[in-house]
């Protein structure tokens, strides 16, 4: 064999060794980058989803939308001190309430000397857009502090019409501080291609630097629309890696060279050198398979808690149900004595007149008939009541429903002395819902009606139901001294109660079920000299 042609045959398996040796030591070194990438991606994803929610649950509370709907600014340093707490335990940086003119009328820092109460922030893209499209995301500095974070905003709105904004900002320092110490730095740039957050805060607010001989991956951010984040390593050990893999080639060359008598210990070195590469693939896919293990046992995990949080869910409502179902069979005891104790009562007329006078005695039966129907009504909304929801949404008359809850909470109301009266029950109007839990929420409602019209005068309860094409409404008042200003704002919160053997949780559980069945209830705004007012809206069928 010509010189030349060994020659360039040994010049190209040495190429051939760095390259292999190259790539696959970059292939690492982007696999571990793409992990940490995804693990960086997965707690920004986390923060921004905590901060989301909170944004989210104040856009829904009752506090907040009263003071912007009243003005009252006893009502909005409530709703600061409520945001000062929720900042503390969040983590947020600033939380703050703005009307629709852009005006601050409640923020977490109220108490601070740079306080945002009275400033207007209406010039802000995140008040702009969240008017218009209901939620917003921006990333700025800020006009008080000078400095940068996100800001999230979110709508507030009252019977549909927008009422305010809601504001979340958070900072990324301690976040940006632990890239640094990283020896992969890393950045996230928003939909315009600009630096937003960086390990180095010099690159905040510009374009992204070059690679530099680096290798870089890049990660999407799904709670952020458009951010993506790159991380950078050094492509330095690749390089080693492929010099280190040529260097071997070329001494097992030389080695086949000087020993090309001895050809069968160098097949057996090539196969070595083979069976390592090949051993270092299995390793490294083995690596990958492990981790995607890890991975996919998290998630199931993650999957198996969110089933029994569910089932915990459930067995509340239940146990809530079966709370008022006590209750209500104690009442209810007296309305099947009553007819028991009239059945034998005819029932012995009868049997003295059954030769003496037969239609006395046929009337008798008539009216036993009678009374059996009555208590099989009874003892037929009670098991109906205390079966287990199925979750099976389907078209209810609302009659039947309102009929039910008026008579498992009747024995108690008459007690009581309360009127209950009706309006509006349309026979042939029909709700979509699941009739066992929607006269959960309706007793439980009628229940803590009657009882705060205990020292009551003359106490009346009205029901009334209105609907148009979509939107069936229940509409339920009492005359009694009306919800606590103190409780107004926590009404709907777990464990909130004025009650002292109350647990806080029967109105929880009933505007969850509320919105199970893809409706709403709420607290109308408080009226002075007027009882409680809640409002159940839900789907018509």
């Amino acid at each position: 064999m010509p010189r030349a042609l060994i020659f360039t045959g040994a010049c190209l398996a040495v190429v051939a060794a760095f390259e292999v040796s190259r790539r696959t030591v970059r292939a690492t070194l982007l696999n571990e980058a793409q992990i940490t990438a995804q693990s960086r991606v997965q707690t920004l994803e986390s923060i921004l989803a905590v901060q989301r929610a909170v944004a989210g649950t104040l856009a829904d509370d009752g506090l907040a939308r009263a003071a912007l709907v009243s003005g009252d600014k006893v009502l909005a340093e409530q709703v600061s001190r409520k945001l000062e707490y929720l900042r503390a335990e969040t983590g947020s940086t600033i939380i703050y309430l703005i009307d629709t003119e852009g005006l601050t009328i409640s923020a977490s820092n109220w108490q601070e000397p740079v306080s945002f109460v009275g400033g207007n922030y209406a010039f802000r893209e995140y008040f702009r857009k969240a008017v218009t499209e209901g939620r917003a995301l921006e990333y700025a500095l800020g006009r008080n502090s000078g400095r940068p974070g996100l800001y999230l905003s979110h709508d507030i709105r009252a019977e549909g019409e927008l009422v305010g904004i809601i504001v979340v900002k958070m900072e990324f320092e301690a976040m940006e501080a632990g890239w640094a110490r990283s020896a992969a730095p890393s950045h996230v740039t928003d939909p315009t291609g600009q630096v937003v957050l960086a390990s180095n805060p010099s690159l905040r607010f510009s374009q992204p630097p070059a690679a530099a001989g680096r290798l870089a991956v890049h990660e999407a951010v799904a709670g952020a629309p458009g951010w993506q984040l790159t991380l950078y390593t050094s492509a330095a050990a690749s390089w080693r890696a492929g010099i280190g893999g040529g260097l071997v080639m070329s001494a097992v060359l030389a080695l086949v060279f000087a020993l090309g008598r001895r050809r069968r210990r160098i097949i057996e070195a090539r196969r070595a050198v083979k069976e390592a590469a090949l051993q270092y693939q299995r390793d490294l896919e083995q690596a990958v398979e492990d981790r995607t293990r890890l991975l996919k046992a998290e998630v199931e995990e993650r999957r198996n808690a969110e089933e029994r949080l569910a089932h915990m869910q459930g067995e509340l409502v239940q146990a809530n149900k079966l709370a008022t179902l006590g209750q209500v069979t104690a009442g209810l005891a007296h309305e099947v004595n009553q007819p028991l104790a009239t059945i034998r009562l005819l029932a012995d007329n009868g049997v003295a007149l059954l030769d003496d006078d037969p239609e006395e005695t046929r009337a008798n039966l008539r009216q036993i008939a009678g009374m059996t129907e009555r208590i099989d009504r009874i003892t037929t909304q009670l098991r109906g009541f205390a079966r287990k929801a199925t979750g099976e949404l389907k078209a209810v008359p609302v009659r039947e429903v309102i009929e039910a809850s008026v008579l498992l909470t009747a024995s108690r109301r008459r007690a009581r002395g309360a009127q209950l009266v009706i309006r509006g029950d349309d026979p042939h109007l029909k709700v979509q819902a699941e009739a066992v839990r929607l006269e959960q929420v309706l007793v439980n409602l009628i229940q803590n009606a009657q009882e705060a019209l205990h020292d009551t005068a003359d106490p009346v309860i009205t029901l009334t139901v209105t609907a148009d094409a979509t939107t069936v409404t229940f509409d339920l008042r009492d005359n009694g001294p009306g919800i606590e200003p103190a409780m107004v704002g926590q009404l709907f919160m777990p464990f909130a109660t004025s009650k002292s053997e109350g647990l806080g949780l029967g109105l929880v559980i009933a505007r969850d079920i509320a919105r199970d069945l893809g409706g709403e209830l709420s607290l109308a705004p408080p009226e002075p000299g007027q009882g409680a007012h809640f409002i159940l809206r839900l789907q018509r069928a």
